[in-house]
């Protein structure tokens, strides 16, 4: 989402450039995904590369489970075992449905418990990513952890900590025990209510962020988290970068050295 703009080489060649250990991959963009190659050929040329794929997203509103819904998780399920990705992201229902309590618990284990078997089929991780927005029907890291534990899931079914909406929650805990990828993206203007943050505003991180990304990551890491750090700017000021490689570089820059600033 950082760089939609490019092809499936093209984002391959960025990740090098910034020394990145893989590639995250999304199925919404205006080009297809892999630009309309075979699956397995993308997965060598990401080997060749020296990347993993990491995941690829995403089976929208998961949580509303259903037959159709099945349907769709196993087909995205077959692209991303033929790519060798290590999962797919579930996205839960962010349309104001769902919200009531014991509701959305419910609609939580009914969807786990189901994909379970059918990640387990196809030797993939289900990476969960709890969204900040009131209007969404899973904010809470909390829930997805306490469900994923009754079920346990967690051999298959861990969680995508992104710092956006970990911010938009609320904050708390951050369960490094249970996470498998964070996203990081920054919101900088100073006049936006929290309420009125969205992802047009997500941008690279640096020192105006408000959102606390440094003190969110220094927390996963000093909690014993030893994956991925992905950056997820949906904010079109990034999209149009004439230079990405030097802005991410800057923006990987800056996190590095904060993190090592706390921990001296």
């Amino acid at each position: 989402m950082t760089a939609p703009g490019l092809s499936f080489d093209g984002l391959l060649e960025l990740a090098q450039a910034t020394g990145c250990s893989g590639v995250e991959l999304r199925t919404d963009l205006a080009t297809p995904v892999f630009d309309g190659a075979n699956p397995a050929d993308a997965s060598d040329a990401a080997r060749a590369a020296g990347l993993d794929i990491l995941t690829v997203a995403e089976i929208k509103s998961f949580n509303d489970w259903s037959d159709g819904k099945a349907e769709e998780a196993n087909a995205l399920m077959e692209i991303a075992a033929a790519c060798g990705a290590k999962g797919v992201s579930l996205i839960p229902r962010n349309d104001g449905h769902g919200l009531g309590n014991g509701e959305r618990q419910a609609n939580l284990r009914i969807a786990l418990r189901e994909l379970k078997p059918l990640l387990e089929a196809h030797d993939l991780m289900g990476f969960v990513e709890p969204l900040g927005f009131e209007h969404c029907s899973m904010q809470y890291k909390s829930e997805a952890v306490e469900i994923i534990e009754a079920l346990r899931a967690k051999d298959r079914i861990m969680l995508i900590h992104d710092t956006f909406h970990h911010f938009l929650a609320g904050g708390g805990p951050v369960f490094p025990d249970h996470t498998a990828i964070v996203h990081v993206s920054g919101v900088v203007d100073p006049d936006l209510a929290i309420l009125e943050m969205a992802d047009p505003h997500r941008v690279l991180v640096d020192g105006r962020d408000r959102l606390g990304n440094v003190t969110q990551v220094e927390q996963l890491i000093a909690g014993g988290y030893v994956g991925a750090v992905s950056i997820e700017a949906f904010a079109p000021d990034v999209h149009k970068l004439s230079d990405p490689k030097s802005e991410i570089l800057r923006s990987f820059g800056f996190i590095e050295s904060r993190l090592a600033e706390m921990a001296a």
